[in-house]
């Protein structure tokens, strides 16, 4: 049905957006309707999947153009997200994310929502004394890119930012690691290699930084990404540990864009989402939800002189043989 916008009800602009992403995924949802229900009315008003749920048949069965996400933000004021203060999407999507899971009841259904986001990487660590090495495999729920290089000059474009995070850092001087084999602190070799992707991807864009300040300020530059991202074409093979059937899934489009407008400390979200079933874009602005086009989406990819622009923050891609 048409695409249906959520109330502002106390600064939840960051909280509304993250929401509309998570319920235009109809993969997720798809999860979320095979929820255990609780039994108890003490429970339901805690339990944040129900909630969800409760929220998301309001918004499909009514013929409103807007809804009030009342109830669930309550549910979520027990687990830290409290109204009337400024989140991070970033963050805030992580907390979502990790309640979500924490109440999702069933256990094939809390796999399922992991194979659904989780990223796994492979991180190295080589002496460049002795040649010993170490591998750990690691959990990710998105990829936090930089958009600044180690110099401070600003990374181009999204492929740039994929192949930066992904490349070899010389941890030497102060950064040295102990190596048991040599007995001594050395300078190693680190890097990250990827081995897994999920079939819904989030690009967490580091624009909110220090940068040689005590204070964290935005940087609005202009950082095109692609509506098609093939991960196997932008990274070479030593940045994978995946075998040839796992890099042939790794072609995505793009799913959403959660954007954000003003400074650090006065700022605005929403969320620009393509309807998995319509195949149309839309921008979700609180109440307000109207139908937009890839050129409209592109505004967000930043500009050099305007800093309370609106700017891409997070990003989420889908695998495209879902679809």
């Amino acid at each position: 049905t048409e695409a249906i916008g959520l109330y502002n009800v106390g600064q939840s602009c960051c909280l509304n957006s993250l929401l509309q992403v998570f319920l235009m995924n109809i993969h997720f949802t798809g999860i979320l309707r095979r929820i255990m229900i609780p039994r108890h009315a003490a429970q339901m008003r805690r339990n944040v999947p129900y909630q969800m749920l409760l929220l998301l048949e309001e918004m499909q069965h009514g013929k409103r153009k807007a809804v009030f996400p009342t109830a669930l933000a309550h549910c979520l004021s027990a687990y830290r997200v409290k109204l009337f203060v400024q989140h991070d999407a970033a963050q805030l999507f992580l907390t979502l994310w990790n309640v979500i899971k924490m109440q999702m009841g069933k256990p094939e259904l809390v796999e399922e929502l992991s194979d659904l986001y989780t990223i796994c990487v492979q991180e190295h660590l080589a002496c460049q004394k002795c040649s010993v090495e170490t591998k750990r495999n690691s959990s990710m729920l998105t990829l936090p890119l930089p958009v600044l290089d180690s110099n401070s000059h600003k990374l181009r474009t999204l492929e740039n930012c994929l192949q930066y995070f992904f490349h070899p850092e010389e941890l030497t001087d102060h950064n040295m690691c102990f190596c048991e084999q040599c007995g001594r602190k050395t300078p190693f070799l680190q890097s990250m290699r990827l081995v897994h992707l999920p079939k819904t991807l989030t690009i967490h864009l580091k624009r909110f930084c220090f940068e040689n300040s005590a204070y964290i300020h935005k940087l609005s530059h202009y950082l095109p990404f692609p509506q098609d991202l093939d991960f196997s074409a932008v990274l070479t093979e030593d940045q994978c540990q995946a075998d040839a059937n796992e890099k042939a899934a790794w072609q995505y489009e793009l799913f959403a864009v959660v954007a954000h407008s003003g400074s650090t400390s006065c700022g605005h979200y929403c969320a620009y989402i393509r309807s998995l079933t319509e195949r149309k874009w839309y921008c979700f602005n609180d109440s307000e939800v109207c139908q937009v086009s890839w050129d409209d989406v592109k505004c967000t990819y930043g500009h050099p002189s305007l800093h309370w622009a609106e700017t891409a923050y997070l990003l989420m891609y889908m695998k495209k043989q879902l679809q």
